[in-house]
């Protein structure tokens, strides 16, 4: 049942995932703009250069806000990545306790004592 859970969790994650690919994409690119427009706003040394650059910021902020989806996408993408770390913990953890003779000895032994 818990693996039902996980490939049911997987898969709406990963269609919301696909379906926020876009956004994503345009929080990255506007977010690296921005970025290099306040790099090049710190340069700038005339009032007319640091005026026009803030306005053209202001815009690249507002097309980064728009993409504001694309943090559901980044959501999806840590689910995933929580849903691909469950499965393979319990595959190994199962994988592990069949094939470590102590644990197989400490249960053996333990049924022997409470007899």
């Amino acid at each position: 049942m818990k693996k039902f859970g996980l490939v049911l969790a997987g898969g709406i994650a990963a269609i919301i995932l696909l379906s926020t690919l876009g956004p994503m994409v345009g929080l990255l690119i506007s977010l690296a703009i921005v970025y290099f427009i306040y790099k090049q706003f710190l340069k700038a040394e005339s009032t007319g250069g640091k005026i026009a650059l803030g306005i053209i910021g202001v815009i690249f902020l507002m097309a980064s806000i728009s993409n504001a989806p694309a943090i559901i996408g980044l959501v999806a993408a840590y689910i995933l990545y929580l849903v691909y770390k469950n499965w393979n913990s319990s595959k190994l953890a199962v994988i592990k306790e069949e094939s470590d003779p102590f644990v197989n000895f400490e249960k053996q032994w333990n049924e022997i004592k409470n007899y």
